[in-house]
């Protein structure tokens, strides 16, 4: 299993006359940490889209359990379940700076290959960064 946790903060341009964070916009946190989880192995998008390989996502879930507030920190783990394959799933856990848990989701996305436009394992390189934490 690997978790990865990152901060964001709540900017007012995401949030409604409330002030609460706009509900669109959590999709955007999700992406924010999985990159970064990413990122934090030495893996980006773009070094898979130069490989040939891109990772769109073919589900979202999302559970709202209290608001993210204007200018509030927003810790957001995520984590990696299982080894991926053609498909990568990630899971959420956003916490207000109470160390509240304020929503939840999960992504599923696909490894693709950008020529053929068919699924397509996880490349060799992206899997060997892998494999240390689902031993």
């Amino acid at each position: 299993m690997f978790v990865h946790s990152n901060k964001l903060r709540v900017r007012y341009g995401e949030t409604d006359q409330m002030g609460y964070m706009y509900y669109g916009n959590y999709a955007e946190f999700y992406e924010v940490a999985r990159v970064e989880m990413l990122r934090s192995l030495g893996l980006t998008y773009k070094g898979m889209e130069d490989f040939g390989v891109m990772m769109p996502v073919l589900e979202l879930h999302c559970k709202y359990i209290k608001p993210a507030m204007y200018d509030e920190e927003i810790t957001i783990r995520v984590t990696m379940e299982k080894m991926p394959g053609v498909r990568i799933h990630f899971k959420y856990e956003l916490f207000n700076e109470k160390e509240e848990l304020i929503n939840v989701g999960e992504t599923l996305l696909v490894f693709v290959n950008m020529e053929t436009r068919r699924p397509c394992m996880a490349p060799d390189y992206f899997l060997d960064k892998m494999k240390p934490f689902f031993k």
